[in-house]
């Protein structure tokens, strides 16, 4: 479902535009302008070296300094698409370098991306879960990547529909249905695991070992 808070394709498009032109060097007035191919790389390589850059600099950042900022940039950085779209497929779940490189993705591919990054930044990957709901305003299945703060608090939530994180008690808009995490799968109503479908273990850890694979994800990404 198309996010209705994050910003339109082109006004992203826009804005890493105007920020490479301030920085790179003035065309002679017969130079030819870039051709798209090589446009589309220098934007997913801008996209790449600023997400390294944010997952090496937030060391004395708060946990919710590091929500905030990893919120903000995943949806600032990735427009909404369907994985028919990204990847000709019916499912897909790409890796964080996958979905920046292309600056794509559905929301799953939102939650996935934030899941990882903070996990990279020292959040304990038992404190996130992403967590499948029913969105209600669209009638739709939806991801979102919730934060725990301690096991007994409600979690914090972090959206592409909806840029402010939030508590889940505020989101009336979301149906929680079952949250995971590489600890296990969770029914909303149950703070337990649950056991998992052998098929679902296997989607999850071929995903954990592309992330691993293309630097998406540390090597011992457990906490």
């Amino acid at each position: 479902m198309p996010p209705r808070a994050a910003r339109p394709a082109h006004c992203l498009l826009h804005s890493l535009l105007a920020s490479c032109w301030l920085f790179s060097p003035a065309l002679s007035a017969d130079a030819s302008p870039p051709h798209p191919s090589a446009l589309n790389e220098a934007l997913s390589s801008a996209r790449l070296s600023s997400w390294q850059s944010l997952l090496s600099s937030a060391a004395q950042d708060s946990e919710r300094a590091r929500l905030e900022r990893v919120n903000g940039f995943i949806n600032r950085s990735v427009s909404f698409v369907s994985d028919q779209q990204a990847w000709a497929a019916d499912d897909y779940w790409a890796t964080p370098a996958q979905t920046l490189s292309r600056g794509q993705g559905d929301c799953e591919d939102f939650a996935i991306a934030k899941y990882f990054s903070l996990v990279s930044m020292g959040i304990p990957s038992e404190k996130l879960r992403l967590t499948f709901v029913k969105a209600l305003t669209q009638n739709q299945a939806h991801m979102v990547l919730a934060y725990y703060p301690s096991p007994n608090e409600q979690p914090l939530i972090l959206d592409n529909l909806d840029p402010r994180i939030r508590p889940a008690s505020e989101r009336r808009d979301l149906l929680p249905v079952y949250s995971f995490n590489n600890h296990g799968v969770f029914l909303a109503k149950s703070p337990q695991r649950v056991s998992q479908p052998p098929e679902f273990l296997a989607r999850w850890n071929e995903l954990s070992e592309r992330a691993l694979a293309d630097g998406s994800a540390a090597r011992s990404p457990q906490s």
